[in-house]
């Protein structure tokens, strides 16, 4: 479960950050995430929106499912990662997530995940920049 959900976040963090540089923003300088050296606390940040509703579900989607088992796992030495077989399995539940359209809290208009990333990014910059009064975080209800 946990090598699931660490491949699963790190996955997420990839696209947050993706999605902040697309809006001018530095990954690495977050406001909740403590800031060290290499680790890119604001998309972290922003990660914490989506991390239920897109790497917790596709984990437990995996796992209910069986489309990944113990034998997409290597172990060793109390470490554990998914085989190919087990990454391939993962990817395409993954996609299918990040393709799911859902209805922005705020605008109300239907967008995929992934493309709701870059909507709560430049949310983010428009309220630094004092173009909204607030920020609001995404939620699914």
């Amino acid at each position: 479960m946990n090598g699931l959900l660490s491949f699963a976040y790190a996955l997420l963090c990839k696209d947050c950050f993706s999605a902040l540089c697309t809006v001018g923003f530095d990954p690495y300088l977050g406001f909740f995430h403590a800031s060290r050296h290499g680790k890119p606390s604001l998309a972290l940040d922003l990660m914490e929106e989506f991390r239920t509703v897109i790497a917790d579900s596709v984990v437990l989607t995996l796992i209910n499912t069986r489309m990944v088992t113990p034998r997409d796992f290597l172990s060793w030495r109390g470490a554990c990662q998914l085989t190919e077989t087990g990454r391939r399995a993962f990817f395409k539940p993954y996609e299918q997530r990040q393709s799911n359209i859902v209805r922005h809290p705020v605008f109300g208009y239907l967008l995929s995940y992934s493309r709701m990333l870059e909507v709560q990014a430049r949310m983010l910059a428009g309220y630094i920049r004092g173009d909204i009064p607030h920020y609001t975080g995404f939620t699914v209800r």
